[in-house]
């Protein structure tokens, strides 16, 4: 059964939960999940997995989070060729910068020659009903790619 791992970075909870839909949809799906926040696992820890995830928030004017900063820079390094990856994540409409961190994760991974499973899913602060189904579709289209 195919792994999928979920690295999410959350200060209010909202990208947790954000992380949690999108597990429960893919382990509906079939998969395998792990979930961890990224401070308790490393980037290297995605080479064990076929799909790689990252849910993150974006802090302020467009910053990622603090405690997600190493495990981006160390996930720069990775060669994920033969894996699918998405990015989903929080941010708050208020500031120009809105999900920043998903996009800058997006071009990261895009980078260490995954491919692309999903297009990503931005939540303005905490997931509603129309969030919900987009990220449970986001689940079901990389869950589709890795039956192909």
């Amino acid at each position: 059964m195919a792994l999928a791992k979920i690295v999410f970075a959350s200060m209010t909870g909202n990208t947790e939960e954000i992380a949690d839909i999108v597990a429960d949809k893919l382990r509906e799906e079939g998969l395998d999940v792990d979930v961890d926040e990224c401070t308790t696992v490393d980037a290297e820890d995605f080479l064990e997995a076929d799909v790689t995830i990252v849910a993150t928030y974006t802090y302020g004017d467009g910053e990622l989070p603090d405690e997600i900063v190493d495990f981006y820079e160390d996930l720069a390094g990775l060669d994920l060729s033969g894996k699918i990856y998405g990015v989903v994540g929080s941010g708050d409409t208020f500031y120009d910068e809105f999900c920043k961190s998903v996009d800058e994760f997006d071009l990261v991974f895009a980078g260490t020659g995954a491919e692309k499973g999903s297009e990503n899913v931005k939540v303005d602060l905490s997931a509603e009903e129309e969030d919900i189904e987009r990220l449970e579709a986001f689940a079901e289209e990389i869950a589709a790619k890795v039956e192909a």
